[in-house]
């Protein structure tokens, strides 16, 4: 039997839905309170559903706020209003857009709240211009400026500091300082909203003429911080920094963080140390940029020292040790540490701890390692549509898996450009040029915009493949289509193309068209295409003037007496030489690199030295021997 809303069982009391509010989180919680509401009749009690709408339109949990907006447009927005409406669940539900995931909802809410009649007030101002400002819409922003200019509140500071916040944050500085001389009243937000403003846009010399003039009982932390963090930017500006802190009345973390940061960018540890000694506590933050300072410089047993000393570590923490193990080529250090995070149940990867982990995987080249990661990701539901994805099509493309790198770019639906440029280089390196230019043109007809990297990567691939028209039209693409200004890679790309072809000619008159001065690179691809084709008539003034570019670089006296000795002019050959005995040059030796287990082993032209060398050349000669085929330099 249908109990009607006016039953006076106990159940029908409005208590029990109270009760469920601050404890509902899901989707499910949702629909038993919608349900309860229903069956009650309280969906048409407005005590009620005023409740719930204020309650859950601040939640961090996405099915209450879209339950609070339907509740909202489904029993208040229509119902008949009174003159001078308390906007307050107007601007519950508004600051559910600004301050969640849809800001611009914000702004339309804001419309229909005036078209309906409903008096708006500061907070709904601030609400909309909050929203304006995380979009960056300075045209909206301004039509709420000018209907503020038409109102009472207009004049109100609150108001003028978020229209400050607005325009500086927009990169309107000159409309925002316009706004700041014209107020009759300035607080200390005013002030420090200018001070910001003009920091994070490089303009420190104006923040600190605002700072000199601020009221002293104004100046609080954040003023003296955010100067202090604009002169730490720099190394001219530090000693500025460095008198601010000792001046300022007062320090915070913050304070300290920003002088440690300032002096760990400009290399000066032992000033970031002493400060780091002398702080009365320390964050997560003020341990990691210490240990980014001493990675930075190569210094990373220091480094580790200093993260083992950690009270307490965070995800930050690990991928700052983790990073700093990678850019000085630790590389089973890293993976070590990430290990460890999934030992410990407290500490979880994220995307940053990924980004890195590939990095080392990649380079390592540790193919089953890379799966395993993959998993890790796949499980954890983790996107690949931004940076994640490109890192594991470039660690796949660089442990020799091409195969698998093609099936995570397909499965990729929403590919950004750097996809793109991942898988296209990935199939350079792995000599299929005729794929990567196929994949290129998939990409000219899908209308995704190239950019220089793309091209670098094509060409390249055009290059290792021997595709010299395609490299042609690729480049003239690149000129007259898309409108991108060669730089000296692209020039260079195009000179080794037509150089390895056999087109020596064409790529010598390449180089004297080139718009920018080429680099001794430039210069030396032609040399190997004339030394390759025994092009003596190009080949000699071009090794001459490398010479004459850097004559302390032997491979260009190298290049020159391979190349007269080519041509039989022994005693040319021997004047180089001698050259280079004179200027003391000695050329590095080529060597082949291989990567086992983490160790890197080096092999040179005739090398013994290598403590497993009996059994490495026994492997090779009964590779010889099975296939006569394959050869090896054994002299």
């Amino acid at each position: 039997m249908l109990v009607s809303a006016n039953s006076n069982q106990p159940w029908n009391s409005t208590h029990p839905t109270l009760i469920l509010l601050p404890k509902s989180r899901t989707l499910r919680d949702v629909n038993q309170i919608h349900a309860r509401l229903i069956t009650t009749g309280f969906i048409n009690n407005p005590s009620l559903t005023t409740r719930i709408i204020l309650n859950f339109a601040s939640s961090s949990h996405k099915p209450l706020v879209e339950f609070a907006r339907y509740v909202f447009m489904s029993r208040h927005f229509g119902r008949k209003r009174r003159k001078q409406e308390n906007p307050f669940l107007w601007n519950a539900i508004i600051k559910s857009f600004s301050h969640g995931e849809d800001p611009k909802e914000a702004f339309v809410m804001f419309n229909v709240m005036l078209e309906n009649g409903v008096c708006v007030d500061k907070f709904s101002f601030s609400l909309v211009l909050k929203a304006c400002s995380r979009l960056g819409l300075v045209k909206e922003g301004m039509q709420v400026h000018g209907l503020l200019g038409k109102m009472e509140t207009g004049s109100d500071v609150f108001l003028q500091n978020c229209l400050i916040c607005l325009y500086m944050r927009c990169g309107c500085l000159g409309i925002a300082r316009q706004l700041f001389d014209s107020m009759m009243n300035r607080d200390s937000v005013s002030f420090n909203s200018m001070i910001d403003g003009y920091v994070k846009h490089g303009r420190v010399k104006a923040a600190r003429e605002l700072f000199d003039v601020m009221p002293m009982e104004q100046k609080n932390l954040i003023s003296w911080n955010s100067i202090i963090s604009g002169y730490a930017r720099s190394e001219e500006g530090l000693r500025f920094a460095w008198e601010l802190f000792e001046e300022m009345p007062n320090r915070d973390l913050i304070s300290w963080n920003s002088l440690i940061d300032g002096c760990v960018k400009c290399g000066k540890m032992e000033d970031a140390h002493h400060l780091f000694n002398r702080m009365p506590e320390r964050d997560v933050v003020s341990w990691a940029n210490m240990i980014v300072g001493y990675a930075r410089l190569g210094e990373i047993d220091i480094a580790r020292d200093l993260f083992d000393e950690m009270p307490e570590r965070d995800v930050i923490s690990c991928n700052v040790m983790m990073a700093g193990y990678v850019q000085n080529g630790h590389l089973m250090e890293a993976l070590k540490i990430f290990h460890d995070m999934l030992s410990r149940k407290e500490l979880f990867p994220d995307n940053t701890t990924l980004l890195i982990t590939l990095s080392a995987i990649a380079q390592l080249g540790h193919f089953d390692e890379g799966v395993a990661v993959h998993c890790y990701i796949e499980e954890h539901g983790f996107s690949l549509s931004e940076k994640l994805g490109v890192a594991l099509i470039d660690m796949y493309a660089k442990c020799g898996s091409i195969d698998n790198a093609l099936s995570v770019f397909e499965d990729i639906e929403d590919k950004s450009i750097d996809h793109w440029n991942a898988i296209i280089g990935g199939l350079a390196i792995h000599g299929l040029g005729e794929v990567a230019f196929e994949l290129f043109i998939e990409m000219e007809k899908l209308f995704v915009k190239p950019d220089d990297i793309t091209f670098i990567g094509v060409l390249n691939a055009c290059n290792h493949a021997g595709l010299v028209k395609e490299g042609l039209m690729c480049f003239e693409l690149m000129r007259r289509v898309h409108k991108l200004e060669p730089k000296l890679q692209h020039y260079g790309c195009m000179v080794d193309i037509l150089g390895r072809a056999g087109h020596v000619e064409e790529a010598k008159k390449f180089v004297e068209k080139m718009p920018i001065e080429p680099n001794d690179v430039v210069w030396r691809t032609l040399l190997s295409a004339c030394r390759n084709y025994e092009n003596f008539t190009i080949g000699e003034p071009v090794a001459k003037h490398l010479i004459s570019l850097d004559s302390y670089n032997p491979s260009s006296y190298v290049l020159l007496s391979n190349l007269y000795a080519g041509f039989g002019m022994w005693n040319d050959a021997y004047q180089v030489r001698m050259m280079m005995k004179q200027r003391d040059l000695k050329k590095i030796p080529g060597c082949s690199q291989i990567e086992l287990e983490g160790n890197v082993h080096e092999f040179f032209v005739s090398d013994k030295s290598h403590p497993q060398v009996r059994e490495i050349y026994s492997i090779l000669d009964s590779l010889s021997t099975l296939n006569p085929e394959v050869s090896y330099c054994k002299h």
